[in-house]
This record gives C-alpha cells, structure tokens and sequence, in this order.
C-alpha cells in the first residue's frame, strides 16, 4: 500500500484459531500506514499464492474506502503467476457505507 506520505507499507495476513479475529494484509497495511504517519491510501496492490488473483474481503474494502485519498485510487490485484488485474476501489465497493461526517 503507498500511503500519501509517499511510503510503502506491507501487510500479511494474521491468521488466528477464532476466523472472526484473524486480520487480512489489507488492513494491516492501513493500520500500519496510519500509525506511522500516513492519513490516505494512494494506491494498493493485493498479491497471493493462489490460481487465480485475489480480491480484498468486504471489511478490508471498507477500511480502504475510509482511508482512501480518492474513491478512485488503483488497486492491482496479482498473484505469484503473473496474473495480474488492474481495478478501481470505486469498481471493487461501489456502495461503501458511510456516515454523514466521514466526507466519502
């Protein structure tokens, strides 16, 4: 993830017994970005071990859309294969939730 302070923050996924409290590598690299002084998300590129090119799940999709500078940043979907898929935020999560005060 390029955060708008011009640093790449790397994620991973914390896998944990309870599903309901692992973390994906999305929001990782968004926690990690906010903490270290970052405020918006410039861009993002999602890699896995997998077939096919992964997409994030619904929660990370919103963590990025509050955290986005702009609805329409990239985001690169790839996996270690070569595949790749160049997307939008706004394609991926086109009704994010929001309240009144957020400014989406």
């Amino acid at each position: 993830m390029l955060g708008d302070d011009g640093r790449v923050y790397a994620g991973a996924n914390i896998e944990n017994a309870s599903y309901g409290l692992t973390v994906c590598a999305e929001r990782v690299a968004v926690f990690r970005a906010v903490m270290g002084g970052a405020r918006k998300v410039i861009c993002l590129a999602v890699a896995a071990d997998t077939a096919e090119v992964v997409a994030p799940c619904g929660a990370c999709r919103q963590v990025l859309a509050e955290f986005a500078a702009d609805f329409t940043i990239p985001v690169v979907l790839a996996n270690l294969r070569g595949l790749t898929r160049r997307t939008t935020l706004a394609e991926l999560f086109p009704w994010p939730f929001k309240f009144p005060f957020t400014g989406l």
